[in-house]
């Protein structure tokens, strides 16, 4: 015979194993059946089909009949399937309690452990030359008081930057204070010189030195953008960190003004007409 897989599909799902509901199905079929006949109709194994009738008759899904031969009827489907899914009622329902007493458990773990930080997040590792262009923007916009930087080729940032613009403009509007130290080389770059004057119409201060230790961005004295060079693999290998830490910041920001008091302003013919 022949089952619908659908149904039996959705009686496994109100709990049935598949062999049960294989039977089940066949039991509503007549009146009675022996196991001999449930197992051909159903096509369940002889050597399971008692197993699996007996299992129908303790969910009271089916009931046994004594004699010479035993025989098995299903008790009728309305009556099976409200059965069916009081056992789900109740497993939902204990699943709820269990549920409600772990999160009275959990719950203060997960605040307790709120208040314990990897002393390592506030470093952000990019080595991805899209990332470092997208981080270094973000730094400039959250930039409220003061943005610092070591200006060293090669750059991230857009050969326009108009972004740059817009935020050393806003910072200047608001009394904040913009520098930038680029290297003595760029007074010999009519592009970078460009860039400076850009800058510079925009309200950015810039100086110039020979040497600078590495590229830089310091906002608000709490962030930080820093290229590290490979010392093995050499320049062009880098690894920038962004760093979210006050305290180091505040000691990066006593270096860039260390450098900064060196530094000679570009000269004037550098500035053009």
């Amino acid at each position: 015979m022949e089952l619908e897989d659908g149904t039996i599909n959705d009686l496994v799902s109100l709990g049935l194993a598949r062999y049960e509901a294989r039977v089940y199905l066949t039991l509503i079929r007549r009146g009675s059946y022996t196991a001999a006949e449930v197992a051909r109709e159903a096509d369940v194994p002889r050597q399971r089909v008692y197993d699996v009738l007996d299992a129908l008759v303790r969910r009271q899904l089916a009931t046994t009949h004594p004699g010479r031969v035993a025989t098995y009827s299903a008790v009728t489907p309305e009556l099976a399937l409200a059965r069916l899914m009081a056992v789900q009622r109740d497993s939902v329902e204990r699943l709820e309690r269990v549920s409600q007493g772990l999160a009275g458990v959990l719950q203060p773990l997960w605040s307790q452990g709120r208040e314990h930080t990897d002393p390592l997040d506030y470093i952000e590792i990019l080595r991805d030359p899209k990332a470092i262009s997208e981080r270094f923007a973000d730094i400039q916009r959250q930039a409220r008081h003061e943005l610092l930087t070591f200006c060293k080729p090669p750059f991230v940032a857009p050969a326009d930057n108009a972004e740059g613009i817009t935020v050393v403009h806003r910072l200047h509007r608001a009394g904040g204070i913009v520098r930038a130290i680029y290297l003595n080389d760029a007074l010999g770059d009519p592009e970078t010189m460009e860039h400076v004057r850009r800058f510079a119409g925009a309200g950015e201060e810039a100086r110039f030195a020979p040497e600078l230790p590495l590229k830089l961005v310091i906002a608000d004295a709490s962030l930080v953008l820093c290229d590290m060079p490979d010392p093995v693999a050499g320049a062009d290998s880098t690894t920038t960190l962004f760093i979210e830490h006050p305290a180091l910041a505040g000691c990066l920001r006593l270096a860039f003004h260390t450098v900064w008091k060196d530094a000679a302003p570009r000269p004037e013919s550098s500035l053009g007409p």
